[in-house]
């Protein structure tokens, strides 16, 4: 029976297609072909790096920390889908995911906080205690880090929602 058939054969009956044979384990083993493989590994690296252009520049224009978090996780995604998830533990282990989280909600929450504590409003770049630079520049820094802190924590979530959905 292929696995098809297992498949529509489950949904039939009324059962989630986990119980089908290979289930969720089965879909983040090791992709069998080469060529696929070797596409995925030469491309992830370029796709993690045109999130971070997306995210240091979406400020100029379209993008910014949402879009280059998002797009920086599929890299991430795309190797685990590909390589296995034993091989991509290596690099990017299951704790990475909450932890970046965690450190890009910080620096969010912490870029409005110092702002806030330096007698402007929450996230009011211009009160930013950066030394020898202008009102414009804090602007471009606090927008900055701002971008960073949301493309981290999106990194986190998303790599933390698949990393939770194909537990084996």
């Amino acid at each position: 029976m292929t696995r098809l058939a297992r498949l529509l054969s489950s949904l039939q009956q009324g059962l989630p297609a986990s119980y089908c044979s290979g289930g969720v384990s089965e879909m983040i083993a090791k992709y069998k072909d080469l060529i696929v493989s070797l596409a995925c590994r030469l491309m992830a690296p370029f796709v993690f790096l045109f999130g971070l252009y997306v995210t240091m520049f979406g400020h100029y224009g379209p993008g910014g920390g949402f879009q280059g978090g998002t797009i920086m996780a599929s890299g991430v995604i795309l190797m685990r889908l590909s390589l296995g998830r034993q091989a991509t533990i290596k690099k990017f282990p299951l704790e990475f995911g909450p932890i970046v989280g965690a450190i890009g909600l910080l620096i969010y929450a912490g870029t409005g906080l110092v702002s806030l504590l330096a007698g402007g409003e929450y996230l009011d770049y211009a009160y930013l205690p950066i030394p020898s630079t202008s009102g414009t520049e804090r602007q471009y820094l606090g927008i900055l880090f701002v971008e960073v802190g949301v493309a981290l924590g999106v990194f986190g979530v998303l790599l933390s929602i698949f990393d939770s959905l194909t537990k084996e």
